[in-house]
């Protein structure tokens, strides 16, 4: 399941729900992403995720079925947030099942490697001294590189 939204989630509910009554389910690997307090150093007021609706839903769609082909995945969440947040809330949550740990592993890693680099979603930094477009990381881009097919 995919959900792009602009309100805070209840991560403690989200990963509560998830997985439930599926007997079939021998493991749960989630990741939860915050906004920092700080950015190289300076107080962060906020963080506003920009995005196209639309677009972006069929892209997390598209990542959350390249997990599936790669990995038995019984069940993928995915929410993402968009619009203007705080310090100390949640961004992102991805979550995965499977029957056995290493598949929900690597599948939630890959999931969030690749968010990371293939969802269009655009980042505005709000400081003190102004705002400021995030650029994309090359450590980001190594990070998913790892999961081409073509990759050693």
């Amino acid at each position: 399941m995919i959900r792009v939204e602009e309100p805070p989630f209840d991560v403690g509910a989200e990963l509560g729900a998830f997985g439930r009554n599926d007997i079939a389910v021998g493991a749960v690997a989630s990741f939860v992403g915050y906004v920092r307090g700080t950015e190289a150093g300076a107080p962060l007021v906020a963080l506003t995720l920009e995005h196209y609706p639309g677009m972006t839903e069929r892209q997390l769609a598209a990542i959350e079925a390249e997990a599936r082909t790669r990995w038995p995945l019984k069940d993928v969440l995915v929410i993402h947030r968009h619009g203007r947040m705080l310090p100390g809330e949640p961004i992102v949550l991805v979550a995965v099942s499977s029957a056995h740990r290493q598949a929900a592993f690597e599948a939630c890693q890959f999931l969030m490697d690749w968010l990371k680099t293939k969802a269009p979603f655009w980042k505005l930094e709000e400081t003190a001294e102004g705002t400021q477009w995030v650029d994309a990381k090359a450590s980001d881009d190594d990070a998913a590189d790892r999961w081409r097919k073509d990759a050693p």
